[in-house]
């Protein structure tokens, strides 16, 4: 699933006023972590993750293990905080609908 522009920018203004639901710290990835994201992306489908992990090489090479474990998409990165996106098939869609 590849997001537009358009998709991304939407999904952005929706995250603005989200507040971090997972946050990863400085002992890195672990498997509970991982099960946490995919949880919440279960029932948000929308999240903010915080990565509290020192420089950013590391902080990048996290944020791609999580995509490509949780199979979401990287809306947006800014700092320490990542914005991520999972369609649930099973709830409405909120890149459908109005906020």
């Amino acid at each position: 699933m590849e997001l537009t522009e358009a998709q991304k920018k939407r999904l952005r203004t929706r995250a603005h006023d989200l507040k971090p639901v997972v946050m990863v710290g400085q002992h890195g990835m672990k498997p509970t972590i991982l099960e946490e994201i995919i949880s919440a992306l279960d029932y948000h489908q929308l999240i903010k993750v915080k990565l509290s992990v020192g420089d950013r090489d590391l902080r990048d090479e996290i944020i791609a293990q999580i995509v490509a474990d949780s199979q979401c998409e990287l809306v947006q990165r800014i700092g320490n905080i990542a914005i991520l996106y999972r369609r649930n098939t099973d709830r409405p869609d909120i890149l459908k609908q109005d906020f």
